[in-house]
């Protein structure tokens, strides 16, 4: 139904060996504007502040993304079961699901108010993307298919779940290639085991009781990288920072203050569906407004901008250590009115093993018994039990400038 490559395309990669390519349109879709732009969107954002080889991009792991859902089309019971439409549009919608992440991801997502699971459905379902443009030479229906998996519509529920659930091929990605990347050695994972282990029945994932272990490892996996790496009070520093200096370009727009060469940036703020825009922010976008800012005759933007370039960070305190609320008084006391916005934070952060969004069935891992009963994970193995209740932890700090 459609075309194979005359011959495989391979992308050499550390935690696979080799990725390989089969098909014609997975090939175009790599090519395409909107996948190649990722290679200039870093992965970890202001990891790489702490772990000085973080610098690995989002190119890599939408392959690596691929990859993985290839490897579960090929290791996991049942799905032969599938047909060869639905392992292809899985196998696109691994390789697509990170395209609508804006420049250093979650920084710019938090002050524009942009989620990047709608921007990828709106990219694909763009006729301005090169991507819908592929997608329909092959078929009408993939574009739309695609978009509703990663939307979760409903349509694919097998295919959702692989695609993000708490076992997901993202998540089995990601923390080996963050791990590897940060020299993290507690972020690796049997993905192999675990996609042995994995069971179809009734277009429902089950894990037999046999490979709980390397669940279990992989959660444990999961937790401490999210606390020692993703949650880094430095790398959230370096994040909030640029927060700010997103928040304060928008601030001096809405007074009435010029910066012409934030057009595309302004493009997008005014229209959320403006993807000719959209497609042209990147780190390498950013970072060039931020160089020009370093001499911005406004005080803030030019301390911020300078900051960020300098590596100029927010100190931390974590409020764990129970600072004095005169240690606090006297930091905010350092600012003026206009400047607390900007160089005081105070951040909550909280996260689990598990469970670590709204319980429901995509979170829910299901366990296959001998004897062919099912139980979830929570209930099946004490060690997830005892995560569950012990794991979630909320950290809350307070980031500021030391003057």
């Amino acid at each position: 139904m459609f075309t194979k490559l005359a011959r495989t395309k391979v992308f050499r990669d550390p935690i696979y060996g080799y990725i390989e390519v089969d098909y014609k349109i997975i090939s175009d879709l790599i090519d395409s504007k909107e996948v190649q732009r990722l290679r200039r969107i870093r992965q970890l954002s202001g990891v790489a502040m702490v772990f000085q080889t973080a610098e690995h991009s989002r190119f890599p792991h939408s392959l690596g993304a691929y990859m993985m859902a290839k490897l579960v089309c090929q290791n996991v019971e049942g799905m032969n079961d599938i047909s060869e439409y639905e392992k292809l549009i899985f196998q696109i919608a691994a390789l697509l699901h990170d395209v609508g992440h804006g420049p250093y991801s979650h920084a710019f997502e938090s002050v524009l108010g942009i989620f990047h699971e709608e921007m990828t459905t709106k990219i694909i379902l763009s006729n301005q993307s090169e991507i819908n443009q592929i997608l329909n030479k092959n078929s009408e229906n993939i574009a739309p298919d695609v978009a509703n998996i990663i939307a979760h519509g409903g349509k694919y529920p097998l295919i959702e779940q692989f695609i993000s659930s708490s076992l997901d091929v993202d998540r089995l990605d990601f923390l080996q290639r963050d791990a590897y990347f940060t020299g993290a050695v507690y972020g690796r994972v049997d993905f192999i085991r675990i996609l042995r282990s994995m069971k179809i029945i009734d277009k429902k994932l089950l894990i037999r009781a046999s490979g709980v272990n390397s669940i279990e490892s992989y959660l444990m996996a999961r937790y401490h990288m999210y606390f020692q790496v993703y949650y880094h009070p430095v790398a959230r520093s370096y994040e909030y920072l640029l927060e700010n200096i997103f928040k304060r370009i928008i601030d001096l727009k809405e007074e009435g203050k010029s910066l012409t060469n934030a057009n595309y940036f302004f493009n997008v703020l005014k229209n959320k569906n403006d993807i000719s825009s959209y497609i042209e922010l990147d780190d390498a976008y950013v970072n060039g407004l931020i160089k020009q800012f370093c001499k911005s005759k406004d005080h803030i933007l030019n301390t911020l901008s300078n900051a960020f370039i300098h590596r100029n960070l927010y100190e931390c305190i974590d409020l764990s250590n129970e600072p004095s609320i005169e240690t606090i008084n006297e930091i905010k006391k350092s600012y003026n009115e206009e400047e607390l916005k900007y160089y005081f934070v105070e951040s909550k952060i909280s996260g689990a093993a598990y469970f670590e969004s709204k319980k429901s069935a995509i979170n829910d891992i299901k366990i296959l018994l001998l004897n062919g009963k099912i139980k979830s994970l929570e209930d099946y193995s004490p060690i997830i039990k005892g995560l569950i209740t012990s794991s979630v932890r909320t950290i809350e700090r307070i980031h500021y400038f030391k003057k």
